[in-house]
């Protein structure tokens, strides 16, 4: 999954994205300025394959939501775990209609994901969560959790949690560098794991992975290793969705080589798509490299998240519930 620059496709991204080893496009605010221009530029990229490329944003709500004007402003989900602790049932009818109204107005104009819910913890320690997690603790993670990733379905989109096993426990931003955790496994499974695991339970079609690295547990970071992606996550989780690397390009990644040698190391381990932003050099470089990927089951994951039943923009935006529910957010703050 590589990214575009602009607005608008050019004659080299389009030859780019027609690549048989491209399998999605992730859109940035910068690819933004109405609803309009980006339904014409996710019906282009659409336009360049059979079966299409997978269009995918990170549009969680509040700090992360990369299309502002035009769309709801979502608040962060922090915001639904301060009513989860007053009242429970509320909080999970706000977290499903949050997830249907999130994921509307995405396919409203023909993005395919999200990547959301956030599965990680407010612990008050990792630079980069925060608020971005729905609470402290785990069970009121996975219960708010499931209920957002209810209403995305509803809207006809497949949820992504993130980023396993869980980041709410280190401070570094990887982003800028790599964290290191030094708790042993049975530690991280019974606190940040338990979201995911219940998620995997409610069949989650997708997960994201952390470049973290627990040298107790594995010497790789999550996203390059056997024993978190097949041994933890496949065999003791049972997860049957797809496995998403973080983006391979952030500092935390940098450990494991060249961008094709982190993309190679990365399918291997068991991850099902790869991403590369932000650095269209490096993604040329993986392309260029012809590292093979023909696992048929991991292909089968990721048609599953094609979005489903086209939602017409100007009946969801005169619908009573668009408007109820986006009253309702708004009241969040």
């Amino acid at each position: 999954m590589i990214d575009v620059a602009g607005t608008e496709l050019s004659q080299v991204e389009r030859d780019r994205l027609r690549h048989p080893e491209v399998g999605g496009v992730i859109l940035f605010s910068r690819n933004y300025e109405s609803p309009e221009q980006i339904a014409a530029l996710v019906a282009d990229i659409h336009g360049l394959r059979d079966p299409q490329l997978l269009v995918a944003v990170d549009h969680e709500g509040g700090r992360v939501q990369r299309f502002r004007e035009g769309f709801t402003h979502l608040p962060a989900v922090r915001k639904l775990g301060a009513v989860y602790d007053e009242n429970r049932k509320r909080a999970l009818r706000l977290a499903e209609e949050a997830g249907w109204l999130m994921a509307a107005e995405l396919r409203a104009v023909g993005i395919d994901m999200s990547f959301a819910p956030v599965l990680d913890l407010d612990l008050g320690v990792s630079e980069v969560i925060g608020d971005r997690a729905f609470h402290s603790d785990v069970e009121a993670v996975a219960d708010l959790a499931h209920a957002y990733m209810v209403g995305m379905r509803r809207a006809g989109m497949a949820a992504t949690g993130k980023h396993f096993p869980g980041h709410g426990s280190v401070a570094p931003d990887s982003h800028k560098a790599l964290p290191v955790d030094e708790r042993e496994f049975e530690d991280v499974r019974l606190l940040d794991m338990v979201p995911f695991e219940r998620l995997a339970h409610y069949d989650i079609p997708a997960l994201m992975t952390a470049h973290i690295v627990y040298p107790k547990v594995d010497a790789q970071p999550v996203s390059f290793s056997r024993f978190w992606l097949q041994q933890v996550l496949r065999r003791d989780l049972g997860f049957q969705g797809a496995i998403f690397s973080d983006d391979l390009s952030m500092a935390g990644a940098h450990v494991m080589g060249s961008m094709p040698e982190r993309a190679r190391t990365a399918l291997t381990a068991g991850c099902d798509m790869v991403l590369v932003c932000n650095d269209a050099e490096a993604a040329e470089a993986v392309l260029d490299a012809g590292i093979p990927h023909e696992d048929p089951t991991a292909h089968l994951r990721l048609a599953r998240l094609h979005g489903r039943h086209p939602i017409d923009r100007r009946e969801l935006l005169a619908s009573v519930e668009y408007r109820q529910v986006r009253d309702m957010l708004y009241k969040l703050g």
